[in-house]
């Protein structure tokens, strides 16, 4: 197995604080600037994987660093530098407590509810008579509030986000607008990769000056679910399942290893085989995401090379 980056302990000058999310840890540096790591870790159904995965984090980094620039004519974002494969850095801002998700096909989520019976998700109905990985007639928004950890994400629809007074109703508005243009960005990047941007979900913060902006990670296989666009029709018409590039594969190997980070439930045995077949998996997402070969970093000690080029880069 090759070196994996898990967790982290840093102490870069000018520090005041660290974050750990699911897969990222965020080094505030005078409260100025953030510095974002993104590990190799695995998280599904809200759960982290007690095993990394070799290379994920270089490329959650590197997609989503590439599908910034990609979009930052229409949406501003926070980033600012990328000194080590695994690592962004950009403006301290202050996050909004929702993620932006939006879909464009019944899949996941929507699916699973769909097939429950309910025909409202997030109060955005979704129309009678339609089958999993169906497109909807429009992408629909269907926000969820951020978890603290080891808390599960929630639906959570537009009108409650207003009345709970999460997001203003002018910084809503703006949030749906931007969220509906990277996602159509999105789509046509896809679109020239052979692909289909299925759903997907975005996060934004406020800047010191009071400036909305995209944050975190976009377009990744970990945020977004894709399908391949050849035979996908053919896949539908015949109710067959869709080939699709996202972390959807970890989710179903779970579930049909009786897991889905309920009460009770154990986190299935992960080989070594398993964990390398997902990291290739990783890398496929990569190649076809970006339509570039993926090349390596250097992992013989990840810890010192990250440290290194962090250090280098606040010099």
């Amino acid at each position: 197995m090759s070196n994996t980056i898990i967790d982290t302990n840093f102490n870069f000058p000018g520090q005041k604080s660290v974050y750990k999310g699911k897969v990222r840890e965020v080094y505030n540096i005078n409260d100025q600037e953030l510095i974002m790591i993104a590990t190799d870790r695995l998280s599904a159904f809200d759960v982290v994987m007690p095993k990394g995965i070799p290379y994920k984090g270089q490329i959650l980094n590197q997609i989503a660093t590439k599908m910034m620039a990609a979009t930052q004519d229409l949406v501003p974002n926070w980033l600012t530098a990328t000194p080590d494969p695994n690592v962004a850095v950009g403006h301290l801002c202050e996050p909004f407590k929702v993620e932006m998700v939006i879909r464009g096909y019944m899949s996941g989520h929507a699916a699973r509810e769909y097939k429950a019976g309910k025909r409202m998700l997030c109060g955005v109905p979704m129309p009678e008579g339609m089958k999993e990985n169906d497109k909807f007639p429009e992408p629909i928004i269907t926000p969820a509030t951020k978890a603290e950890m080891g808390d599960h994400d929630e639906d959570i629809s537009r009108e409650d986000i207003l009345k709970r007074g999460i997001v203003s109703e002018e910084d809503y508005v703006v949030l749906e607008d931007y969220t509906r243009k990277l996602f159509q960005r999105g789509s046509e990047i896809a679109a020239s990769r052979g692909l289909i941007l299925v759903d997907t979900k975005y996060e934004f913060g406020k800047t010191k000056e009071g400036k909305i902006v995209l944050i975190d990670e976009i377009h990744t296989p970990d945020s977004s679910r894709y399908f391949y666009a050849n035979g996908y029709q053919e896949r539908q018409d015949k109710g067959e399942a869709q080939k699709q590039l996202s972390k959807e594969f970890v989710r179903q190997w779970l579930i049909a290893n009786n897991f889905q980070g309920l009460e009770g439930q154990i986190v299935p045995f992960m080989s070594d085989e398993y964990i390398e077949s997902v990291s290739e998996r990783y890398i496929e997402l990569y190649e076809n995401i970006t339509g570039e070969t993926f090349v390596k970093a250097d992992v013989s000690n990840i810890q010192k090379r990250i440290e290194a080029n962090v250090l280098a880069y606040l010099k």
